[in-house]
């Protein structure tokens, strides 16, 4: 049975705590034990406090044991925090050796704060790049993290400690942060399920060096699990300026309606990704994933947004080279001595962009936005590969070689970084190796519900397999 917990998706395990079945104390020893047994291997985490978590436990079945007294739907269930996310009580590192280790760690984020009170329980929190600086995860600070679908495999990043956890049952839900794609590439490598929200309605605090860019967004193994972390995460927050202050949606309304006769626009390349940059299993499975909403009912035709010549990959680029240089110029020259060649590098090449590149890129931001906004106009939802390839190897800094300070080899995601628009990922199939890879289902702005409800359809016919290793117990 504990093993079983572990795997177990939250909607479920709550049913249990409820009918008296399984108790949040219980899970927790499942999620501990799954960590003595797989963390070794995947270093998915920079902190752990499993007495504060088994606290936490008791105090959460002493609630479902009242019955109607529990804080919300997840109550009592395993959880694990990105480093990158300020956490009360524990340290929160930045995956970076410039950081202070004695804290003080003495505020919560607004998500920390909120899933707090929703009665979740902390195991811990989970490794990053340094400040989410590459789509990968590893850091000087601690180490390189491992794909569960293949150890020596990246899990892709920056949130690649959370789903390293999630996908093995270190953990039944996880929260990460995506500024360029940082929740979906980690997903996508992982064969989990991510939404980046609308930018602003999870609020996000401390603000990001990289803006309006950054969200925060739930990492889970099934779709349903995700839509009730919303419902506890994007809950208005003071602290975050671009937050949405009346923001009372419930995910799961209209959850399970289906994508019937809703408008799907499919685009393989989303008007300007080279199609030989895309590999050939990704392609098929992504155009397979589209025959399935076809069958489901969806009104699919082949469509790409007209981009006018802009490239997403030069603007986003701009954008995070030119932030990063206010970020490494925070620290002295003695802590930056500390810092990671490649983000220091980013900064170097941010500093010399000039300003002229930096409005431009800010002026054309602003153009994609208008396009894409134009382009859902006509369609409920978009359909896109989310990764052009699957998970290559650790400690290279970007796909084909790349050393992370281009972060154009995610094309797919970034994109909607730029236009703020929910954007998600849902394992479609396995490449030649076996590894996951993923279909991206975007709408428009504040349609995150609809997203879901996408996803949701699609998992009920193409439910999300767990990697072997979760069975290796």
């Amino acid at each position: 049975m504990t093993a079983d917990l572990a795997m177990m998706p939250a909607h479920q395990l709550v049913k249990l705590y409820k009918d008296r079945k399984a108790s949040p104390v219980e899970a927790v020893r499942a999620a501990l034990a799954r960590i003595d047994a797989f963390n070794p291997q995947l270093n998915a985490f920079q902190h752990l406090d499993p007495d504060a978590a088994l606290r936490a436990a008791r105090a959460s079945e002493k609630r479902w044991k009242k019955g109607g007294k529990r804080l919300s739907d997840i109550d009592g269930v395993p959880i694990t925090i990105k480093d990158m996310v300020l956490t009360k009580g524990m340290p929160t590192r930045m995956g970076s050796l410039a950081t202070d280790a004695d804290g003080p760690w003495t505020v919560d984020a607004p998500v920390a704060q909120r899933l707090r009170e929703a009665g979740t329980v902390l195991l811990g929190k989970t490794t990053s790049p340094e400040y989410g600086w590459k789509g990968v995860t590893d850091s000087g600070l601690f180490g390189a993290t491992h794909n569960p679908w293949k150890i020596g495999r990246t899990p892709g990043g920056s949130s690649g400690g959370g789903v390293a956890a999630e996908a093995v049952g270190m953990g039944n839900l996880a929260v990460g942060t995506d500024g360029a794609g940082s929740v979906r590439i980690p997903c996508a490598f992982t064969g989990l399920f991510g939404l980046k929200p609308t930018q602003g309605r999870v609020p996000l605090y401390p603000p990001s060096a990289q803006g309006t860019l950054s969200h925060i967004g739930p990492m889970t193994r099934t779709v349903r699990d995700a839509a009730m972390m919303m419902n506890v995460m994007a809950r208005p927050d003071p602290r975050d300026l671009y937050g949405r202050p009346d923001d009372e949606e419930d995910y799961l309304k209209g959850f399970d309606k289906g994508v019937k006769g809703l408008r799907v626009a499919y685009s393989p390349n989303l008007g300007f990704v080279e199609r030989d940059k895309i590999d050939r299993d990704v392609a098929v499975a992504v155009e397979n994933a589209m025959k399935v909403f076809k069958t489901l009912g969806a009104r699919v035709v082949e469509d790409s947004p007209d981009l006018l010549g802009l490239d997403p990959r030069q603007i986003l680029n701009a954008h995070w080279q030119s932030n990063v240089v206010m970020l490494v110029k925070s620290f002295s020259e003695e802590k930056r001595a500390l810092m990671d060649p490649g983000l220091l590098k980013a900064a170097e090449v941010g500093a010399n962009l000039g300003q002229d590149a930096v409005v431009t890129a800010i002026h054309q931001r602003q153009q994609v936005g208008t396009i894409m906004n134009q382009f859902m106009a006509k369609y409920d939802l978009l359909l896109t590969p989310t990764m052009p390839m699957t998970a290559f190897a650790v400690n290279e800094n970007g796909a084909w070689g790349g050393d992370g300070i281009d972060i154009g080899w995610t094309p797919f995601t970034l994109t909607f970084n730029l236009t703020r628009q929910p954007a998600a990922t849902i394992p479609c199939g396995l490449d030649r190796e076996g590894l996951p890879i993923g279909l991206q289902i975007v709408s428009g702005h504040a349609r995150d519900a609809l997203v879901l409800r996408a996803a949701a359809a699609y998992e009920r016919v193409r439910p999300i397999p767990a990697p072997p290793l979760a069975h290796q117990v």
